[in-house]
């Protein structure tokens, strides 16, 4: 029987390492938004698509889920923002992707599927620079009120606008292809853009405590309408997104102005 070498203290046997259950939650609903997003595409490959837009929109619920639980639970860690941003390309930059090639965008052939990997790239490289944005510790105090473009959540769903309009029952015509084809560009080219975007991450910290029963029927009305007028209320809510675009641009524009007026200004000599 081997021994430990004299003077040197025999080696202890690894301690097992708890995970606490709080760390685990919020990544749990990382890996469901995840299964969803590629469910989507497999429901889109079977020619299932009301289906397989529900299921991006779900992922994109659960990925407004799951940061917001681990911030509540205090179970933020790497791992889990790594997890975050790999199953949000695979949501919200492949499976929207691939959804709008199987819909239509196969129609403009090898033209159509460019642009569904310029849509997946566009995905990744928004991710990307959103990750290296998280350890930026010059940002102003102001800054958690704005995306640095419009976020993978948003734009995937905003990128399927064309697909809610023909449930809406709008005909798709030919010409229409090259006009979605250009829409799909032009989202991913606001995905990638420095355009400032409102980021909600600070909305509803604190609320008024008269405001509450308003806010709860509200919810309760919107998922009632989202339920009843899927396609209908999936249509305006990407255009009144779309639509605040420019006003995000003009107050961050006036913040950034407030903050070199404040700079210039000399302090007071005490005397």
């Amino acid at each position: 029987m081997d021994s430990a070498p004299s003077g040197q203290p025999a080696p202890r046997r690894a301690r097992l390492r708890f995970v606490p259950l709080r760390l685990l939650l919020p990544n749990l609903v990382t890996l469901l938004a995840l299964c969803a997003g590629l469910t989507g595409v497999r429901m889109a490959i079977e020619g299932r698509l009301e289906l397989a837009v529900y299921l991006v929109v779900l992922a994109g619920a659960l990925d407004g889920v799951d940061g917001r639980l681990a911030r509540l639970l205090k179970g933020t860690s790497r791992f889990g923002a790594e997890l975050d941003s790999l199953a949000d390309f695979v949501s919200f930059g492949v499976a929207p992707a691939l959804i709008l090639y199987v819909w239509g965008l196969n129609g403009l052939g090898h033209v159509g599927w460019m642009g569904a990997l310029v849509f997946a790239i566009a995905g990744s490289l928004r991710l990307a620079r959103f990750n290296v944005a998280l350890d930026d510790p010059n940002k102003p105090a102001w800054s958690g009120q704005f995306f640095v473009g419009v976020p993978a959540p948003a734009g995937a769903i905003a990128a399927l606008l064309p697909i809610y309009l023909e449930f809406l029952g709008f005909p798709r015509v030919p010409v229409a292809l090259p006009v979605v084809l250009l829409y799909v560009l032009a989202i991913a080219l606001l995905m990638v853009s420095p355009l400032p975007t409102w980021s909600g991450k600070q909305f509803g910290r604190r609320v008024h405590l008269a405001y509450v029963a308003p806010l709860l029927i509200g919810a309760a009305l919107i998922v009632t309408l989202l339920i009843s007028y899927p396609w209908a209320m999936l249509a305006l809510a990407t255009l009144g997104y779309l639509g605040t675009l420019p006003f995000a641009y003009l107050h961050r524009r006036r913040l950034v102005a407030m903050d070199a007026a404040t700079k210039e200004t000399p302090a007071p000599l005490e005397g």
